[in-house]
């Protein structure tokens, strides 16, 4: 029985579909967003990531063997010169501190790292700001508010995960995103994590090439010093050159230094006993610290340098794939470090008093001076590990508004996520050989090592559990299990190297610090910029009375306003008005936004709108990119953006068609003509020229602010802004045709 007001009318199929068009098309126009275009785009979408084939999966293992793997394999160069720099006292002790050593490989890198972290990647990308990327899109936890409802309809937003939904994970996401406290710690917690791999990448390469050279010693230290220094220079000459091609350089002489460790702990293991594979008992890690005690626990400094460079398997994950670095660690590199690790202890059983020099004192003599020689070039690669690891995650840092904008190359069209950052390269380098000149020694580096590195693991550990919890849904005993085995051995260990503070273990603290506050700094004036933008942005009336007023010149020519503020148009642009009466013919709001997320299809990359009235032919895009997309040359963009601003123009009036608007033959062709006309407008105002305005916003603390804050604000920001890349190198926007209009902003 049908209600008193419905209608007993039968509808056609066809009159049915047009109605629940209409009905539907109501409610998108209803909201103030882009909806209508990411609704298209979303019918139509197919994923563009292909499964890799064997073929490449090899081809990039056996480059990361030359790219990811250098710092943990040459950690047996120093890892029991760490724990025993006194020396062994007794032989029980030498296999407790072999099996902590062999759980450590086999518990750090190869269970957490191979086959739980590497799977936390965000689309095939590694590293901590991965990890917050994708926290932020599961979770409204991000501290900028440019958030969108269509950004969620991007086929690389959405990963997969299981289908079951508890209340557990929405309990905790919601205490996420109600709490400014959490949010702010969650950043806090990611920027530690990035400053600390910064801090590892620049203490790997003068550890390891201060190790490698050290087999020369009886030239003296000072030769060793400038001789590693040499190295260090050539070293980040290299990088210019891309991670593709130092991948395919490196790895045949990696390969190498791993089957000569293979070999070395073979031969000494035959030539002075087999009983030190009793270490595999766990239970000698309960007589060495039993027998030890405080200077066992002073040792596990020491062990965590045979898991130096763990975190690289991660932040490296961009330049290969999860399945490559799961392949080249399990069947290359961990049973070669077990068997280099095994072979050295079999030695120290009958010489117990070279444990300062273990690994050149038992290499056999006829293959001393190849194997010094494959050291160093080991050691080469070690750095490289770590380098091409801050290059990635600095670019990611980049897309989320937390690091000043620097110059990225991206140096492969084959493989995705190669990358190099000139600037960061040199001021990397120049900090490895300042570290290089003043410790001298791998001793005083390995204190400051051992902290960077335990640093970073328990930051991993602690995110990927949030993830387990928020994201995956696992199983809470599975979660507890993971975070309580990991997060005691990792607190264990960093318990142990703060006890180094004094020797050394200052100086990634004091790097992570500066390097945080920079990070904290941008974010935090770019966030308050940013809202101050928002609060302020233009309202509709005010372009209803510009359109209106005969004072402004129309002038021929497309102008793209370029504006971070995805949601209106920006406060600037009355003032541009006011200095400059005068408006294109066609004027597109511009507006490049950097998603969570590593790629964005090119189909799905441009959003638009109207700005009413319609007749004054003004527009909002947002550009979207994800932080590994390449923005292209600017002709390219060009024909991009204007060929999708006719695209859009098209699809309005099939929008309007759906709507159910003037459907009779007459008023549909009229449509139609009027539609080519505007696009037909659009081509002859690009044919007279593109001119791009920027906005140049100079951010001030108010009057009545905290000295603190404009010290913060007026200061170190502005130092920053005018000493790094400028917008218009970021976007490479021609200067012939670029017009800059300054504001101010008061925070």
């Amino acid at each position: 029985m049908s209600d008193k007001g419905d209608e007993d009318v039968e509808l056609t199929p066809e009159e049915e579909k047009k109605k629940q068009r209409k009905a539907s098309w109501a409610k998108l126009r209803h909201v103030d967003s882009f909806n209508v275009e990411a609704g298209r785009i979303l019918s139509a979408l197919k994923s563009h990531n292909s499964k890799m084939g064997w073929t490449t999966t090899v081809s990039l293992a056996f480059q990361s063997i030359g790219v990811v793997y250098g710092d943990i394999g040459t950690s047996p160069l120093y890892t029991f010169a760490g724990i025993f720099p006194d020396g062994i006292d007794q032989p029980e002790h030498l296999l407790g501190a072999l099996s902590l050593i062999l759980y450590s490989i086999i518990l750090m890198p190869f269970v957490k790292y191979t086959f739980v972290v590497l799977n936390a990647n965000d689309n095939g990308e590694g590293g901590t700001f991965a990890l917050y990327s994708l926290l932020c899109r599961h979770t409204k936890v991000s501290l900028l508010p440019n958030q969108q409802p269509e950004d969620r309809e991007l086929s690389n937003y959405k990963l997969e995960t299981p289908s079951s939904q508890m209340k557990r994970a929405h309990y905790i996401r919601g205490k996420l995103e109600n709490s400014e406290t959490a949010k702010v710690a969650l950043f806090l917690f990611t920027v530690l994590g990035v400053s600390m791999v910064m801090g590892d990448g620049t203490l790997t390469p003068a550890m390891s090439v201060l190790s490698a050279v050290g087999g020369i010693e009886s030239l003296g230290q000072d030769a060793v010093v400038w001789i590693s220094v040499l190295i260090l220079l050539i070293l980040f000459y290299a990088q210019r050159f891309g991670t593709d091609k130092v991948g395919f350089s490196f790895a045949p002489i990696l390969t190498l230094w791993f089957l000569l460790l293979v070999c070395i702990g073979f031969y000494n293991l035959n030539k002075y006993g087999w009983g030190v594979l009793r270490a595999f008992n766990p239970y000698y890690i309960v007589v060495y610290f039993r027998g030890r005690a405080y200077q066992a626990w002073i040792s596990l400094g020491g062990v965590v340098l045979s898991t130096t460079g763990t975190e690289a398997m991660f932040a490296d994950l961009g330049h290969f794939s999860v399945r490559a670095i799961q392949l080249s660690f399990s069947f290359v590199v961990l049973p070669a470090l077990l068997v280099a690790y095994c072979g050295q202890a079999a030695y120290l059983t009958k010489n117990p008093n070279d444990v300062l020099d273990t690994f050149y004192k038992s290499v056999p003599g006829p293959i001393y001076w190849p194997t010094f020689v494959i050291a160093v070039l080991a050691a080469i690669i070690a750095s490289q590990a770590m380098i091409s690891g801050v290059f990635s995650i600095i670019t990611q840092s980049l897309s989320v508004g937390c690091f000043p904008r620097v110059k990225v190359v991206h140096t492969s069209d084959k493989y995705e996520g190669q990358v190099y950052i000139p600037d960061l390269n040199y001021l990397i380098m120049i900090l490895c050989i300042l570290i290089t000149v003043v410790f001298r020694s791998t001793d005083s580096i390995g204190h400051a090592y051992g902290i960077a590195v335990v640093a970073v693991m328990f930051i991993s550990t602690s995110m990927v559990s949030l993830i387990m919890l928020v994201v995956w849904k696992t199983n809470i005993v599975l979660v507890i299990l993971f975070f309580g085995v990991f997060a005691f051995i990792e607190l264990t260990y960093l318990s142990s190297v703060l006890s180094k503070f004094v020797q050394g273990g200052y100086l990634p603290l004091a790097f992570s610090l500066v390097m945080m506050s920079i990070m904290a700094i941008w974010h935090y004036s770019y966030k308050k910029r940013y809202e101050f933008e928002l609060n302020n942005k233009v309202s509709g009336d005010y372009i209803k009375k510009l359109a209106r007023d005969p004072r402004i010149n129309r002038v021929p020519g497309v102008g793209l306003f370029y504006s971070e503020l995805v949601h209106g148009i920006p406060p600037i642009f009355p003032h541009f008005i006011s200095s400059i009466p005068s408006v294109h013919s066609v004027l597109v709001f511009v507006s490049i936004k950097k998603l969570p997320i590593c790629k964005i299809a090119p189909e799905e990359r441009f959003l638009f709108r109207y700005v009413e009235p319609r007749e004054y032919r003004m527009y909002r895009c947002i550009v979207r990119y994800g932080y590994m997309d390449v923005m292209g040359t600017t002709k390219e963009f060009e024909h991009q953006l204007l060929d999708h601003l006719k695209d859009f123009i098209r699809n309005e009036y099939f929008i309007t068609q759906g709507g159910g608007l003037d459907e009779t033959s007459g008023g549909e062709s009229g449509q139609i003509q009027g539609v080519e006309e505007e696009i037909r407008f659009i081509q002859r105002a690009m044919d007279e020229g593109i001119i791009y305005l920027l906005g140049e916003t100079k951010v001030m603390a108010r009057q009545n602010a905290s000295i603190f804050k404009k010290v913060i604000v007026d200061y170190v920001y502005t130092f920053l802004r005018n000493n790094f890349r400028q917008g218009e190198t970021e976007m490479m926007v021609p200067h012939t045709r670029l017009l800059r209009v300054g504001m101010t902003f008061e925070i």
